[in-house]
C-alpha cells in the first residue's frame, strides 16, 4: 500500500527522537560557579570533606552541592560571589599542599549524567577565557643540540684516543675542533663522518692549525626544531591538564609558534604563570678539591663551574649533570619533617635512577647541589628601541652532603616559600620545555563578551528559524508545517550529536548550523514542489506523495554529498573555527537527510496514508 511504512520504521524514528531530546536536554541546565580542591600530596578525604563544609558554614557561604571524585573535590554554589569567598577561605585554611583553582561546572542533573548525557562545551569565543599565542625560541634549540654534540664528540674522539688540541663551542658558528697535524684530523673526520650523519664537517687551516668546523646539517637543524616544537606542545598540554580546563585548544601555528585557548578560565594570571614558566632542576656534585676563590677571580678549572646561592655565596659545580626535570616522572609538594621546611619530591624514570644511584653510591659523605634554572624575558630599552632580552637565571637552591644511597625517590628543600615549591613540583610533573618560550600576543575574552556572543548567535538561528518556520507554514499549508516539526527536530539533533562527542561550539559552529537550517528547508521544498507537479499532472494524491518523495531523493542526496564532502575538506586542511563550522555543517547535513526526507515521510504517511484523499492541503 502507498504511503505506508513498516513499524520498525516509526520505532526507529521514535527511538532516535527520544535519545536526541535526551542528550540535548542538559544544555538547558547552564553551569555552576565552583570551586576545584586536588593535591598530590595530602589525602583527600571524608575528614577533609567534613572540614571544608563546616568552615564555609562558620563563613556564612551557601554551598550548593560538594561533588568527589578521582581528580578532587568540586564545591558548588550559587553565584560568583560565594564562589570568589570560598576560594579565598578554603586556601588560606588548607595550607599549601592543596591546589584550590576556580572552576564552572555543568549543573546538569544527576540521572541525566547517569546515561553519560553532558552538555556541549563552548569556545573561547562563546566561553569568554584566555587566549595565548607563544614563540617557540628555535635558535636556543639549535644551540643546545649543538652543546649536546660537543659533549658526544669529545667523548667521542677521546674513546677512540684521538688526539686534538682545543674543542669549542661557538655560538651561531657550530663546533670548532683544532688538531696538531692533518693525519690526527683525518682520522677525527673519519671517526664523525661515520658516527654523526646529521652533522655538516669540513676542513680548514688557520693560522698553521688543522681544524674542523662543524655545523647541524639543514635535515638535522629541521628535525631538532620540529621535535623542540611538538614537545613544547606535549608539556604544555600536561600544564593546561595541570590547570584542570575543559576542552581547552593547544595547536601549532606555523614553523616556531603554539596556540593556547582556555575557554572558562578564571584565574587567567595564574594560567599565564604555569604556562610560560620554564623552570626546572639540575643535580650536580661540588667541587671541593678546588679552591672557590680562584674560580671568582676568573680563574675557573677545567670541568668545573662557578655558580652562585640565592644568598649570593659563590659555589664551584662539576659539569658534569647527574640527572635534569626531564627524567622526572613524578614530583610533589611537601614539608621536610626535619626542617619544617617546604620540599619537593621527586620521582625518576629508570635511566635517571640508575645514574642517581650510581652517583650516590660512589660519593656517600660528598656535597650534591640543586640548580634551579628558569629562563626570563626582559624588556629593555636599546637605542631607543624596546627590545626583548632572554636571560638565563641559574641558582644553588641546595647543598647536602649524600648520606646514602638513593635512586628512584628522593627530596629537594631549599626552596624560597612553599608556593614556589608547589609550582615546581607542577612543572616537574607536567614536563620541563624542552626550549624557551615566549607569550607574544595575549587576549582575555571576559564572559559579558562571551554571552554577548551567545545571545547573538541564538537570535541569529532564532530569527531565521522563525522566518523560515513562517514562509513554510503560508507556502506549503499542512506540509509546511510538517517540515516545521523535521526542521525543530533537526536542531535538536544537532545540539544532542554536538553534546555526545562532547564537541565545542564555537561562533563558526553556529553560522555552520544557522547554514544547516536552510539546507534542511531545501530537501522539503524540492520534496513538495515535485508532489505539486505530480498533481498538476493528474496523478492521485497518493500517488503524487509517493512519487514526489521518490523522484526528489535523489537530488537531494547529490546536493548533501557534495556540501559533505566539501565540509570534509574544510575539516582536514582548515584551523580551529573552520573545523568547527565543518563539523557542525556535516552534522547538520546527516540530520537534515534523516529529518528531511524519512522524518517528513513519516509524519505525511500518519496524516494522509491508509485512506482516499481528495485533496492535499499544500
Amino acid at each position: 500500500m502507498l504511503n505506508r511504512y513498516p513499524l520498525w520504521k516509526y520505532l526507529l524514528i521514535v527511538v532516535v527522537v527520544v535519545a536526541g531530546f535526551i542528550y540535548a536536554l542538559p544544555n538547558l541546565y547552564g553551569e555552576d560557579p565552583a570551586v576545584q580542591i586536588s593535591s598530590s600530596s595530602e589525602p583527600l578525604d571524608g575528614e577533609t570533606q567534613s572540614r571544608i563544609e563546616a568552615l564555609l558554614e562558620r563563613n556564612n557561604i551557601a554551598l550548593k552541592s560538594f561533588d568527589i571524585s578521582e581528580d578532587g573535590f568540586l564545591a558548588r554554589f550559587n553565584d560568583t560571589g560565594d564562589q570568589l569567598k570560598a576560594k579565598d577561605v578554603i586556601r588560606s585554611s588548607l595550607g599549601n599542599g592543596y591546589v584550590v583553582a576556580l572552576n564552572l561546572a555543568p549543573a546538569t542533573p544527576v540521572w541525566l549524567a547517569s546515561l553519560n548525557a553532558n552538555p556541549m562545551f563552548l569556545g573561547l569565543d562563546l566561553r569568554g577565557g584566555v587566549h595565548f599565542l607563544m614563540e617557540v625560541d628555535m635558535k636556543s634549540a639549535l644551540e643546545q643540540a649543538e652543546l649536546r654534540y660537543h659533549a658526544d664528540i669529545r667523548a667521542l674522539l677521546r674513546n677512540n684516543k684521538v688526539r686534538y688540541l682545543k674543542i669549542k663551542h661557538v655560538k651561531s658558528v657550530g663546533i670548532e675542533v683544532k688538531f696538531r697535524d692533518e693525519a690526527k684530523r683525518l682520522k677525527g673526520l673519519e671517526l664523525l663522518e661515520d658516527e654523526f650523519k646529521g652533522l655538516d664537517i669540513k676542513e680548514a687551516e688557520r693560522d698553521g692549525s688543522f681544524f674542523l668546523d662543524i655545523k647541524l646539517g639543514d635535515k638535522e637543524a629541521k628535525e631538532i626544531q620540529e621535535f623542540a616544537l611538538q614537545q613544547n606542545i606535549t608539556t604544555l598540554r600536561n600544564r593546561v591538564n595541570e590547570l584542570g580546563v575543559s576542552e581547552p585548544i593547544v595547536q601549532r601555528q606555523g614553523v616556531n609558534r603554539i596556540v593556547v585557548q582556555l575557554p572558562g578560565i578564571q584565574d587567567t594570571a595564574r594560567a599565564k604563570e604555569i604556562l610560560g614558566a620554564t623552570a626546572t632542576l639540575e643535580y650536580r656534585m661540588v667541587d671541593t678539591t678546588n679552591d672557590v676563590q680562584d674560580a671568582v677571580n676568573g680563574r675557573v678549572p677545567v670541568g668545573s663551574r662557578l655558580y652562585y646561592e640565592r644568598n649570593g655565596e659563590p659555589v664551584l659545580l662539576k659539569k658534569e649533570v647527574i640527572i635534569t626535570g626531564d627524567q622526572v616522572v613524578d614530583a610533589s609538594s611537601g614539608v621536610d619533617q626535619d626542617s619544617g621546611s617546604p620540599a619537593v619530591y621527586v620521582t625518576l624514570n629508570s635511566k635517571g635512577a640508575k645514574k642517581m644511584g650510581e652517583n650516590t653510591k660512589n660519593n656517600i659523605g660528598q656535597p650534591m647541589a640543586v640548580v634551579f634554572i628558569e629562563h626570563k624575558v626582559e624588556t629593555k630599552m636599546v637605542k631607543g628601541e624596546l627590545v626583548k632580552v632572554r636571560r638565563k637565571v641559574e641558582e644553588v637552591i641546595s647543598i647536602a652532603n649524600i648520606r646514602g644511597v638513593f635512586s628512584k625517590r628522593f627530596q629537594t628543600t631549599g626552596l624560597d616559600g612553599f608556593e614556589e615549591a608547589r609550582d615546581l613540583a607542577l612543572l616537574l610533573r607536567a614536563g620541563a620545555l624542552s626550549t624557551p618560550i615566549e607569550i607574544v600576543e595575549e587576549r582575555t575574552i571576559g564572559p559579558s563578551l562571551g554571552q554577548d556572543n551567545i545571545d547573538q548567535g541564538f537570535q541569529s538561528v532564532v530569527i531565521g528559524f522563525i522566518l523560515v518556520l513562517v514562509f513554510m507554514a503560508v507556502w506549503y499549508r499542512v506540509f509546511g508545517l510538517v517540515a516545521n516539526l523535521a526542521l525543530a527536530l533537526n536542531l535538536v539533533l544537532i545540539v544532542a550529536v554536538l553534546s555526545l562527542l562532547q564537541a565545542t561550539l564555537t561562533l563558526p559552529g553556529i553560522a555552520g548550523i544557522v547554514l544547516t537550517v536552510g539546507m534542511a528547508v531545501d530537501a522539503n521544498v524540492l520534496i513538495f514542489e515535485r508532489i505539486r507537479e505530480e498533481i498538476k499532472l493528474g496523478n492521485t494524491p497518493q500517488a503524487s506523495i509517493n512519487a514526489g518523495y521518490e523522484k526528489a531523493v535523489a537530488t537531494i542526496a547529490d546536493a548533501n554529498i557534495t556540501t559533505l564532502i566539501a565540509a570534509t575538506v574544510l575539516y582536514a586542511f582548515g584551523t580551529g573555527p573552520i573545523k568547527g563550522f565543518a563539523v557542525t555543517l556535516s552534522i547538520g547535513i546527516l540530520c537534515s537527510m534523516f529529518t528531511a526526507i524519512m522524518g517528513t515521510r513519516a509524519v505525511i504517511n500518519l496524516v494522509y496514508g491508509g485512506r482516499k484523499v481528495k485533496k492535499l492541503s499544500i
